[in-house]
């Protein structure tokens, strides 16, 4: 998928409590809600004891629209709260790209 650039990645890096307590099925509802948002380009993730998930969106009133989202709200509090001992969130502008692949 070519983008068009530049974008922005929005880049929340993390550290988990123990148990699941909710946290996977909060995760999928919160990306399935992501995709809908108005400025929504892509997401990616990872997790391996440290978790990393990265949005891409269009605009910086994107990603704030997304982040007062009242969904995305009741999931940050819950984060907190319930599902992370640590986190750290950057937002970045994306000047140029590029990948391989087989």
């Amino acid at each position: 998928m070519e983008l068009r650039k530049p974008y922005y990645a929005v880049i929340f890096t993390n550290t988990r409590t123990e148990g699941d307590n909710g946290y996977g099925q909060m995760a999928d509802k919160m990306e399935e809600l992501a995709r809908q948002q108005p400025g929504f380009i892509d997401f990616e993730s990872a997790r391996d004891g440290i978790g990393i998930s990265v949005s891409y969106w269009d605009s910086l009133e994107a990603i704030a629209n997304w982040k007062a989202n009242m969904g995305h709200l009741v999931a940050q509090r819950k984060g907190v709260k319930e599902w992370y001992s640590w986190y750290k969130v950057r937002v970045c502008l994306v000047e140029r790209e590029y990948e391989f692949a087989k």
